[in-house]
């Protein structure tokens, strides 16, 4: 075993499907990508995973379910936390392990199951992100949140979700578990309709939660959520290209992760290029 442990961000969102997921993974995505280091990638939706179907993925071998009776035991070891995930094509170092589809099974999974993978991930991984959706009622959500280094509440500018979601979750509910909305961090999810009437940091002022960015929702996003290529998305589109690279590129400096590139960082040869209007030898 690795003798540090892996930090852990955490990301829930204040109301369901609202991008919850799609934050989380651009997150991993793009630490995978600038660090090409072990990222760990949990999902710990325990009602309702579709991250599956959103990479293209009918069948997947191993899902958080399945992996019941060794939690239940703790005889989980990293080795097998790794064989039990998926990894992207073009991003083999992102190490996938997909939640459950086992709607029924929800309520059984306890504390100890659930610390017990949080142990073997931290083991196994450089870093780990949790995608924790939006229900508040399982073993899995208080667990993470309790244990993650960075705790990142996802929401929109809908009043509704900031607001009043918002206050029951990270204000009523969070505090019992000793963990205080200061301790959290807000991403932003934009959509499509271009209507922004509360900013970033008012959003966060009502949170009690310091602003992370945002994420900008796009049609093409959608259409690839429904092809199943949200990884093409990622990779290929412009908008999903840019998707949580700030937000990651902080986490990434936080915990040391190596060198984060900045796009609007030029070598000196390109820049003296652009000077001369593009002439130089190729």
């Amino acid at each position: 075993m690795k003798s540090k442990s892996a930090p852990m961000a955490a990301f829930i969102g204040t109301t369901p499907n609202i991008g919850t997921t799609t934050a989380a993974f651009s997150a991993a995505v793009r630490l995978a990508e600038a660090t090409g280091k072990p990222i760990g990638y949990l999902c710990l939706n325990l009602k309702s995973a579709k991250l599956y179907r959103f990479l293209g993925v009918d069948e997947p071998e191993t899902t958080l379910d399945k992996l019941q009776p060794e939690l239940r035991s703790a005889s989980m070891t990293p080795s097998m936390l790794l064989r039990a995930t998926h990894a992207l094509p073009r991003q083999p170092n992102l190490h996938i392990l997909f939640g459950s589809v086992n709607r029924e099974q929800a309520e059984f999974f306890s504390d100890k199951e659930l610390e017990h993978l949080l142990d073997v991930a931290e083991q196994a991984f450089s870093f780990v992100v949790l995608d924790l959706g939006a229900y508040w009622d399982n073993a899995a959500t208080v667990c993470s949140i309790r244990r993650a280094a960075t705790r990142i509440v996802v929401t929109t500018g809908a009043l509704s979700h900031f607001q009043e979601d918002g206050r029951r979750w990270i204000g009523e509910v969070s505090p019992l578990f000793q963990v205080q909305p200061e301790q959290y961090e807000c991403v932003v999810v934009r959509g499509t309709s271009g209507h922004a009437s509360f900013s970033p940091a008012q959003i966060s002022r009502e949170l009690g939660a310091a602003s992370l960015g945002e994420l900008h929702l796009t049609p093409a996003l959608y259409a690839s959520l429904d092809k199943g290529a949200l990884g093409d998305w990622l990779k290929e589109d412009k908008g999903g290209k840019a998707a949580m690279a700030a937000p990651a590129r902080l986490l990434a400096n936080r915990y040391g992760l190596g060198a984060f590139p900045r796009k609007d960082r030029q070598p000196w040869y390109l820049k003296l290029a652009n000077m001369r209007g593009g002439v130089g030898s190729a």
